[in-house]
C-alpha cells in the first residue's frame, strides 16, 4: 500500500515537472506542423517566360528588383476575385475623409505591438488548466468567452428596436 502511494506520488510530481516544460507564450488553437519538411505552401512555381512585342520596352536590369516572371500571389488573387491589384496599394482617394475621421484623435504608430502584448497577458492568465495544457487542447474559445456576444440576444435586441434580420440561422438545440 505504501509502495504504491509512493509511486503514485512519484508520478504526479513527475507529471507537474513535465507541465512546466512548455513554450513561454500561449497557444491558442495548437496548430502546428507535423515534422521537419518543407512548407508545401510556401512554394511559389514562377510564371512563364513571355517575349514582349517590343524588345525595346523592356526596362534595364535593376539588381534586387522584381522580375516579371517573378510570382506575384496576392495580386492574382485579387485579380481572379475581379479586383484591381493596383487599387490594394496604399488608401484610395475615396477613402480619405474615412481615414481622416479614423485619426481625428490621432493614431498610436505601435498600437499593433500594445494590443500583442496585452492579447498575450489576458491569454496568460485565461489560458485554461494543468491538464488543458499539458494534453494541448485547444483553449481559445474559452479563454475568450467573457468577450463573446450572445447572437441570438443581440439579434433579440435588434429586432425589439425594429431592424429585423430575416436571415439570422435559427438557435441550434440546446442553446
Amino acid at each position: 500500500m505504501l509502495a504504491a502511494r509512493g509511486a503514485f506520488l512519484a508520478g504526479a510530481a513527475a507529471l507537474i515537472a513535465l507541465a512546466g516544460c512548455g513554450s513561454k507564450e500561449p497557444v491558442l488553437m495548437h496548430v502546428r506542423a507535423s515534422g521537419n519538411g518543407p512548407d508545401e505552401f510556401a512554394i511559389l512555381p514562377p510564371k512563364p517566360l513571355a517575349m514582349p512585342e517590343d524588345l525595346a520596352t523592356l526596362p534595364d536590369p535593376t539588381p534586387g528588383a522584381a522580375n516579371r516572371s517573378d510570382p506575384t500571389p496576392f495580386e492574382d488573387a485579387i485579380i481572379a476575385l475581379g479586383g484591381k491589384p493596383q487599387a490594394a496599394r496604399g488608401i484610395p482617394a475615396a477613402d480619405g475623409a474615412l481615414l481622416a475621421q479614423a485619426v481625428r484623435f490621432g493614431a498610436d504608430a505601435g498600437i499593433r505591438e500594445t494590443l500583442a502584448a496585452e492579447d498575450l497577458e489576458y491569454r496568460r492568465k485565461h489560458d485554461g488548466r494543468l491538464l488543458e495544457r499539458l494534453f494541448s487542447v485547444n483553449v481559445y474559445f474559452k479563454a475568450y468567452l467573457p468577450m463573446s456576444l450572445d447572437q441570438y440576444a443581440e439579434l433579440a435586441r435588434w429586432r425589439a428596436a425594429g431592424a429585423g434580420n430575416p436571415s439570422a440561422p435559427p438557435p441550434q438545440s440546446g442553446e
